[in-house]
This record gives C-alpha cells, sequence and structure tokens, in this order.
C-alpha cells in the first residue's frame, strides 16, 4: 500500500548563503558591463569620502605647520594707555625694543605706528609731481628697524635701514613694491627720492613680500626716530609692538612682556597673544568637512539611484526567472534577500574600488604638495561598509518589488 505523503512531512525550502552568494555573482556577471556603470556611482560616492577626509586630515595637519611656523611665534603689544585716563603721552619707552629683546626665547620686537599726516602732506616722488591727490592714500608708518626682522620682511631691490640710521633720526624710507608702482620708481639705481610733504626720503629699499604685517607692502615706512622728529611721538593708544618668538616661547612672552616694558605700569599695555591653534584646526576642519561631506553625500545619492534603478530593470527582466524560482517551491523572502545581496554586493565592490581610489588620490595630492598623507584608519574601514549600505538600500525596492510578483503572472510573461 502506497504511504500518502502529508504536508507536514514536505521539507520547507532552504535558501542558505551558499545559494545567497553563487546566484548574486551569476546575477552580477550575467551583464558584466551594466554592474560595472552601476557600481561606478559608489565608486565615485565613497571615493569622494574618503579622499575628502584624507584630504582634510592632510590639510589641517599642514595648518598646524603654518600655524605654528607664524602665528604660534608672535605675540602683539598694543597701547592700552589711554584707557587708564592717567597717562597721556605714549606708554612705549625709548628703549622698548631692548627691553623685549632680553626676555628669553625672543627672536624679534620692534616698535610701530602709523605716522598721522596733514590734510597738505601728500606722498609725491618729486616736488613737481602733478597728481599729489592720487597719493593722499599712501600711509606712512614709524618703525624701529626690528619690525623688519619681526615682519619677515624680503626685498625686491636695496636694502632696510639699520640702528645708525635709526639712531641719527636719517631721512630714509623703505616702501612696498606696490607703492614703488603708484610712484613710478621702478629701480633704485638713480637714488630715488620721495616727498612726504615738503620733507625729502631717500629711498633705500623695496619690499616684496613679508610673512606679517602685509599692509608694509602698501606703505611708505620710516625710522621710527625719524617721525618723532618731524612730527613728533604718537598720541596715546596709536603704537603697537611685534614681538616673534621661537617655538613655544609665544605664551610665556605673551605673559612677561607688559612687566618687562613697564614695570611700574604693566597695565598700560594689552598684550595679544597668539590665538589657540587647536581651535583653528578645529574651525577649518569643520568647514571643509561641511563642505566636501555634502559633495560626497551627493555622489553617493547618485550612486544610490544608479543601483536601485539598474536593480530594477533587472527584475522587470527576470520576471521569467522569478517566476520560476517561485514554482519551484522559493517563496517571497528567498527572492529578497538574492536582489539584496546582488545590490549590496554591487555597493561593496564599489566602495572596495572607491577606497582605493580615495586612498591613492590622497597619496598622490600629498607627494605633489610634499605633505604627509593623513588618512585614519576608521575612514578607510568604514568606507566599504557604506558602499554595502548605500547598495542595500538602493534595492530595498526592486526586491520588494521582486518579491511581490506572483508565479503565474510571471510565467505567463
Amino acid at each position: 500500500m502506497k504511504r500518502v505523503r502529508r504536508a507536514s512531512d514536505i521539507r520547507p525550502s532552504v535558501f542558505g548563503w551558499r545559494d545567497v552568494l553563487s546566484e548574486s555573482l551569476a546575477g552580477m556577471l550575467q551583464r558584466p558591463g551594466r554592474s560595472a556603470l552601476t557600481a561606478l556611482g559608489t565608486v565615485l560616492g565613497v571615493g569622494t569620502f574618503v579622499a575628502i577626509l584624507g584630504l582634510t586630515a592632510t590639510t589641517s595637519s599642514q595648518i598646524d605647520t603654518r600655524f605654528n611656523a607664524l602665528s604660534a611665534t608672535e605675540v602683539t603689544v598694543e597701547d592700552a594707555a589711554i584707557e587708564q585716563n592717567e597717562f597721556a603721552g605714549p606708554a612705549f619707552p625709548s628703549d622698548a625694543d631692548a627691553r623685549i629683546g632680553r626676555l628669553n626665547g625672543v627672536e624679534h620686537a620692534g616698535v610701530y605706528w602709523p605716522v598721522r599726516l596733514a590734510p597738505d602732506e601728500p606722498v609725491r616722488s618729486s616736488t613737481i609731481a602733478g597728481n599729489d591727490a592720487a597719493q593722499d592714500s599712501i600711509g606712512v608708518v614709524a618703525a624701529s628697524p626690528e619690525v623688519f626682522a619681526a615682519a619677515g620682511t624680503r626685498l625686491a631691490e636695496g636694502s632696510l635701514y639699520g640702528a645708525y640710521a635709526s639712531e641719527q633720526a636719517a631721512p630714509v624710507a623703505v616702501i612696498g613694491a606696490g607703492v614703488a608702482d603708484r610712484l613710478g620708481i621702478t629701480t633704485l639705481e638713480t637714488n630715488p627720492a620721495i616727498f612726504i610733504g615738503s620733507q625729502p626720503f631717500t629711498v633705500t629699499g623695496i619690499v616684496a613680500h613679508t610673512d606679517r604685517k602685509a599692509d608694509l607692502l602698501l606703505s611708505v615706512v620710516v625710522p621710527r626716530t625719524t617721525a618723532e622728529r618731524i612730527w613728533g611721538p604718537p598720541e596715546s593708544g596709536g603704537a603697537k609692538m611685534l614681538i616673534t618668538t621661537r617655538l613655544g616661547a609665544a605664551p610665556q612672552i605673551a605673559h612677561e612682556a607688559a612687566t618687562a616694558l613697564r614695570p611700574d605700569h604693566p597695565e598700560y599695555f594689552k598684550v595679544v597673544p597668539p590665538p589657540d591653534p587647536k581651535t583653528l584646526r578645529g574651525q577649518v576642519s569643520d568647514d571643509l568637512n561641511r563642505l566636501f561631506l555634502l559633495l560626497a553625500a551627493i555622489c553617493l545619492v547618485i550612486g544610490a539611484v544608479g543601483i536601485a534603478n539598474t536593480t530594477l530593470v533587472a527584475v522587470l527582466e527576470r520576471t521569467g526567472e522569478i517566476g520560476l524560482r517561485r514554482a519551484l517551491g522559493a517563496r517571497g523572502r528567498h527572492i529578497t534577500v538574492q536582489f539584496l545581496a546582488e545590490s549590496g554586493a554591487l555597493g561593496t565592490l564599489g566602495g572596495l574600488v572607491g577606497t582605493s581610489l580615495g586612498v591613492v588620490t590622497v597619496v598622490v595630492v600629498a607627494l605633489i604638495r610634499d605633505w604627509t598623507p593623513v588618512i585614519h584608519p576608521v575612514t578607510a574601514a568604514a568606507a566599504p561598509a557604506i558602499g554595502w549600505a548605500t547598495g542595500i538600500v538602493a534595492g530595498l525596492y526592486p526586491a520588494w518589488r521582486a518579491a511581490r510578483i506572483q508565479p503565474a503572472e510571471a510565467l505567463r510573461r
């Protein structure tokens, strides 16, 4: 007598991980060109993500170096005596440079202030120059010789005035390249002179570049003593001192400068220490991250849309295959898992390729710029996972559509 099989004796359909992987691989290799183009969006998105974070970290490191080389070694002292309402003259003593120079860690220190000229005292290159009004906006700065060294001045031609010219209150001047162009001075071989009002000054040098105080390029700089002899001392609150220090010494110098200048009245000075480099780096890094991560997110969205579109087209093309699988016992969840696996595999492949391209981009840019490449390990490790997640999200709707196809309808097609 033949035994009748009951429904409970029928083993449920099983779709193991090996089946999932093999079917997903077969589905991708069925049209390799289209699969590669589908993964390209994820490649661009993940590659942009890795490159942006790597370049941001690398440039932040260079910002730290640049900051330490310039801003972290700069201290500014301002004349704040006028705020005390008890002192009318300039707060800086005549030997201010020497007093600060004796502090341990100071490299250069110099006092400077803008000279207030009368309306009838324009800067011109000759007594007959007719277009005086065009030169009214040229500023005149009184500065001790050490200001040039503190500002990191580099000359296009000539030389800077030194201690001797300052001691003798000599009528000499150093002009910026912009001022030289405006005054028509192209060379110093003819010993050109300029006039500030009726006062003649011999031009000894033309400034081409400065690391600090870029306004020197647009000014006429004369010795401090010369300015005091002709126009008098600076007004209270108008003078400043620029101090450059060895790396790491700036905070201590900022603490000691006021007392070194005026032990009797350190409150006459306002000392501006260098800003915190961590704060600066954090602000710059945050700005770069927000801007470029937005671009990476856009690329990932484009990649996700590409994967979703291609997967949906594949569902429509493989309707007969899906119906046959359903007729042979595959359930809706099996179809869902298969298409999610395919889209996830495409996303992972794009993530791996994109990670590699992003790392290569960071290294190449760093080599070209002579930088040290910086890539956080978490970034490189998370990027393929981001590609996988992008593929899974992109495949949700096509997989859901595939799971809802009825076997009979699919076989009729």
